[in-house]
């Protein structure tokens, strides 16, 4: 169960969402998607960056959808707020402005995912699903950027120092989690059980000493890993 905060509700587990972006008419489109689903309910909204941190207090969210432009406080910055808290909500980002510099400076902030505002809505609940249950949705145009971002013109020789711990099994993990690939699409692409990714996806946390697996995809990236590793 997320952070202890999911509601349980005719048999099943609700998704709590903060929706957090400064158009109304933006706001109650993904209010409708989201309240389509059984397993997911809005909580709240918010027009603003500071008005999305309060929000997030007073409700607190199991995911919020944060959007990048906003008067007062943009969403890069409420979301580096947010996540400094331990309990915190993760957050996916969601923006039309799909550039570099907002693609790391969400990353860096702590942000779970980072999906386009004209993506799918069957791509916006999965974010909002993965985000719920500690795992990420990078779209893979996004992560194409961080291979551009970060691609070095020189190979480097043997693994960076701070993935020396790693098993070859974790490297492989860290690879398809660095191309944006969900624990269930790891577990189909290795043919293991996803609990047994889960675990591997844990381990690599633990001994990157990092707070999540978006982290991990920026350390991959940083070291020049995951440019080497990319097929």
């Amino acid at each position: 169960m997320t952070r202890g905060r999911r509601q349980f509700r005719q048999n099943r587990y609700v998704i709590r969402v903060l929706i957090a972006d400064d158009q109304t008419l933006v706001r109650t489109g993904f209010r409708v998607i989201l309240e389509a689903e059984g397993d997911i309910e809005v909580v709240a909204e918010a027009a603003t960056g500071t008005e999305a941190i309060r929000q997030s207090q007073l409700t607190s969210p199991d995911v919020i959808l944060m959007d990048i432009r906003m008067p007062d406080l943009d969403g890069l910055a409420a979301t580096e707020q947010i996540r400094r808290h331990p309990d915190a909500p993760t957050v996916v980002v969601l923006t039309t402005f799909d550039q570099n510099e907002y693609v790391y400076r969400a990353l860096q902030s702590g942000a779970a995912g980072f999906l386009l505002k004209d993506a799918p809505s069957s791509r916006l609940i999965a974010a909002v699903r993965a985000a719920a249950t500690g795992d990420s949705l990078i779209e893979p145009s996004i992560t194409r950027r961080m291979v551009e971002r970060f691609a070095t013109p020189a190979e480097p020789t043997g693994p960076p120092p701070e993935l020396s711990a790693l098993t070859d099994r974790e490297r492989d993990v860290l690879r398809l989690m660095a191309r944006g690939l969900s624990n269930a699409e790891i577990a189909a692409e290795l043919v293991v059980a996803e609990t047994t990714v889960k675990t591997h996806v844990a381990r690599i946390l633990t001994k990157l000493n990092i707070r999540d697996r978006v982290q991990a995809v920026v350390v991959a990236y940083q070291s020049g890993f995951a440019t080497r590793h990319q097929s």
